[in-house]
């Protein structure tokens, strides 16, 4: 189930939000212009069929967004490389576009940096979730990562991490998996 926890970013403390509740993680984000929404799931695997049953709500995004490009991405707890791939974008970062994700299945934590608090936001099946450019964020897709997503872009290509160098996100929660 999505969680979204909200920090002081200056002692990492007890939360100042804790909650599982969709209308209220909405709201919350939204104070920082971050899209979240939940959408019906539907049980499917095959990426092109991704695409088409949940075209609708793609073409939707592309509309509102300018998104000119979709695609479909799956990570399993046997992947050679998840320990290089989760450890890629554990550092805070900023990407010149927006980061839009909808979680087919599986989890990922996106932790967010803006107006001196930290959003701890577990998306999980059914979430999407969209960072605006230039916000500055890290993901942790957990030591053993199950996720599919559907990724929408402005330009793939342009799509690059601009790490700050701030050691911030080592001093929150890392993602530990709720999920099977």
């Amino acid at each position: 189930m999505s969680h979204l926890q909200v920090f002081d970013e200056a002692d990492g403390g007890a939360p100042l939000l804790d909650t599982s509740d969709g209308e209220t993680i909405a709201r919350e984000l939204a104070t920082i212009d971050v899209q979240f929404e939940r959408w019906p799931t539907r049980d499917v695997n095959d990426p092109a069929a991704i695409l088409e049953i949940y075209a609708p709500e793609i073409d939707r995004l592309k509309a509102k967004g300018g998104y000119e490009s979709v695609d479909v991405i799956s990570l399993a707890p046997d992947h050679p490389d998840r320990a290089t791939l989760r450890g890629k974008f554990l550092s805070e970062h900023t990407h010149g576009e927006d980061e839009v994700r909808f979680f087919v299945e599986g989890e990922g934590l996106f932790t967010l940096h803006e107006g001196g608090r930290v959003f701890n936001m577990l998306c999980t099946r059914g979430d999407l979730i969209s960072v605006p450019a230039g916000m500055k964020h890290w993901f942790d897709m957990g030591p053993s990562p199950r996720f599919t997503a559907i990724r929408l872009f402005v330009n793939p290509d342009g799509w690059v991490a601009r790490f700050t160098g701030d050691t911030i996100a080592d001093r929150f929660p890392r993602h530990e998996p709720v999920t099977a």
